[in-house]
């Protein structure tokens, strides 16, 4: 879940751009104002964010081998999170080459 805040707030971000869509960041927040920060903070927090739940699989899964008291359903949790989670960011970066693509295909 935490993973999936972080791209929502990535995705606000980019509306706060001028010209980026219809609406401004501070609509789409409920009309409050924040500090705006950097789109590669954001993106740098994600990655950040997807590779602590890599980790957290990852002790799940050695503790659920090696018996230290870590259910199945705790394990399972943890991959399918960490799993999904991965899966968004491959998702928001694929997304980001394209538009690149897109962009460097534009003729002036």
């Amino acid at each position: 879940m935490i993973a999936i805040n972080s791209m929502t707030a990535a995705a606000q971000a980019v509306t706060t751009i001028p010209g980026a869509g219809a609406q401004t960041g501070a609509a789409l927040t409920g009309g409050s104002t924040t500090p705006s920060t950097p789109f590669s903070d954001l993106l740098t927090d994600a990655v950040g964010q997807v590779n602590k739940l890599e980790e957290q699989a990852h002790t799940a899964v050695a503790g659920l081998m090696t018996g230290s008291g870590v259910d199945v359903h705790q394990a399972m949790i943890a991959t399918q999170k960490a799993s999904m989670s991965f899966e968004l960011a491959l998702a928001v970066r694929n997304k980001a080459v394209q538009a690149y693509q897109q962009v460097v295909g534009m003729q002036f």
